[in-house]
């Protein structure tokens, strides 16, 4: 199912949408705001076309994303679907759209389109639209509806604008562009309510992720001379705080937006032994993608995640050990 990574236009995903009847549209486990909001977006652009649309994910759909119009539509996959048609966005790795999905969407001729962002995904599918340059999926489905007449409600717009926001940090990060401004401004004509969606999405935390932030802000490292801020959530402070899985999502700005940081990392026991890694990075010059790259992750230059073989003692020292290589290439910290 991994084919090369030549882009098909988006005149042929938009005939290939209009041609089937039946079809699944997917994102990767864990699913964030990108994930969710360009399942919802491709999901009711389709019903609005008469389709017959199962919207999956491997996981619950986040508590701090549920009031996204549509989110009850996403289900865990239970039994094999009869589809023509299988759309995975905003995921790089066909196996994190999760063996259950892959389960449930099996079958011969069955046409898999693939739209993403991310550097490093890996051309599966059969056809593919993947523009590393966009700063989120939810920007490349904006283009792809309103360029090519697919139906475009209020409704698709507060997902594409809640994809696009919280995969830019609200609409901050380096590689957000003025066509990414100029597209919130056209959901904002769409009807988009953008007062009312950032307040749902960035200020309406339950308690128990202020008391998480406590338990990691205890647990915090500062190394490499500074440049580098870490901490760790063990299953020991997970099962003390009792928290869901969405709760620890952003969390790892904090350490970002430490004055002098140039590479945060949030270190996550899982329960099967594994240790799930998130990397930001505030320096092009430190590629954190290419960085999780040599450890089977992935993402982007300046955010990207792994997921490695405990005990996390072992990963910690591996990758801090991997950070003071790339640091070690630039000029003393204040020369610039």
């Amino acid at each position: 199912m991994t084919g090369p990574r030549t882009n098909s236009s988006l005149a042929e995903m938009a005939a290939k949408l209009r041609d089937h009847q039946r079809f699944a549209v997917l994102s990767h486990y864990r699913p964030d705001g990108d994930a969710i909001g360009s399942t919802l977006a491709v999901g009711l652009a389709l019903e609005a076309l008469g389709k017959t649309v199962h919207m999956l994910n491997e996981d619950d759909v986040p508590g701090s994303l549920a009031f996204l119009p549509g989110t009850e539509r996403i289900k865990q996959p239970t039994t094999p679907l009869d589809v023509e048609v299988i759309v995975a966005v905003d995921c790089a790795n066909c196996d994190r759209l999760g063996s259950k999905c892959l389960e449930m969407v099996a079958g011969a001729n069955r046409l898999w389109i693939n739209i993403d962002h991310h550097r490093s995904n890996e051309g599966y599918g059969d056809i593919h639209y993947i523009d590393a340059g966009s700063p989120a999926t939810g920007q490349i489905l904006y283009d792809f509806l309103s360029s090519q007449g697919l139906p475009l409600t209020r409704e698709i717009g507060d997902n594409l604008y809640v994809a696009i926001s919280t995969d830019t940090g609200s609409f901050q990060y380096d590689s957000v562009t003025a066509h990414t401004y100029e597209i919130g401004a056209a959901l904002m004509k769409l009807g988009v309510n953008v007062s009312r969606l950032s307040q749902e999405t960035y200020e309406n935390f339950p308690l128990r992720r202020i008391e998480l932030l406590r338990g990691l802000l205890n647990v915090m490292q500062i190394t490499h001379g500074g440049r580098v801020a870490s901490w760790a959530l063990t299953q020991d402070l997970a099962r003390q705080v009792g928290i869901a899985p969405e709760d620890s999502e952003g969390l790892i700005d904090t350490l970002r937006a430490i004055q002098g940081v140039i590479v945060a990392v949030y270190f996550e026991e899982m329960a099967d032994g594994k240790i799930r890694l998130s990397l930001r990075s505030k320096d092009k010059r430190i590629d954190v993608g290419h960085l999780a790259a040599q450890f089977g992750g992935g993402g982007h230059a300046l955010a990207a995640g792994i997921r490695m073989r405990g005990p996390l003692s072992e990963v910690q020292t591996t990758i801090f050990a991997a950070l003071n290589e790339a640091i070690q290439t630039l000029p003393p910290a204040g020369i610039h």
